[in-house]
């Protein structure tokens, strides 16, 4: 028997974490068509409202109901826009362990949206699902992903030589695909419990500020 991720809404301070709908297509794809977008992870240029439906509708979709993964839309709570994603992907549910991604929206960056979103993804997977280990990849040049990482208190393990693609403009408008280095970061229960954190950690954590995170680029093969 296949295990899988319940369908949830989660709710933080400023944001509702959610399942996407088909309502969520014409901002998808538009948060989609930002340049670091494309500079940094895998998603198509243009990014069509027909490559937003499939996301939704089918990539959303299959990655729960396998057993692989969740996808969240990540919205203001006030206003219900949408501010970005979150992905679980690759679960092992023997090691009770999976890589997470995430992206922000180009109006959205500088807000801490990203450390607060995977921070409660991160604490309903200890704390309700009994996780042990959440991974992350970031490009090697990908420094504000890594400040999130940093944040978020967890522990770079090591470097991947050579084993992610990312993508530079070039003179002509076009794009090409570079080859990097990914750091690898982990989180562990134990990890968090140590850390402040804006979904529930220490009192007068004042980390949302100057977030600017692009994306993690462990998500990069399923926003296309």
């Amino acid at each position: 028997m296949t295990s899988t991720f319940p369908d949830i809404s989660l709710s933080t301070e400023r944001l509702v974490l959610r399942p996407y709908d088909e309502g969520d297509i014409p901002a998808l794809a538009e948060m989609m068509n930002d340049e670091l977008v494309t500079a940094w992870t895998g998603a198509p240029r243009p990014y069509t409202a027909e490559h937003a439906r499939e996301f939704v509708t089918g990539t959303a979709a299959r990655e729960r109901a396998e057993g692989r993964g969740l996808v969240l839309a990540v919205t203001e709570l006030l206003t219900q826009r949408l501010v970005g994603t979150v992905q679980l992907q690759r679960t092992d549910w023997r090691i009770r362990g999976t890589e997470i991604g995430y992206l922000t929206a180009a109006w959205a960056r500088g807000e801490g949206y990203a450390c607060e979103s995977v921070l409660a993804v991160c604490r309903w997977l200890f704390d309700e699902q009994g996780f042990e280990r959440v991974e992350l990849r970031t490009a090697a040049d990908n420094t504000a992903s890594q400040q999130v990482a940093q944040k978020l208190g967890c522990v770079s393990e090591g470097v991947l030589r050579g084993a992610g693609i990312v993508r530079s403009q070039t003179e002509d408008g076009g794009w090409t695909d570079i080859r990097t280095d990914l750091l690898v970061w982990s989180l562990l229960p134990e990890d968090l419990d140590e850390s402040a954190g804006p979904a529930g950690g220490r009192e007068g954590y004042t980390g949302y500020a100057g977030d600017e995170a692009y994306d993690s680029y462990t998500a990069y093969a399923d926003w296309r």
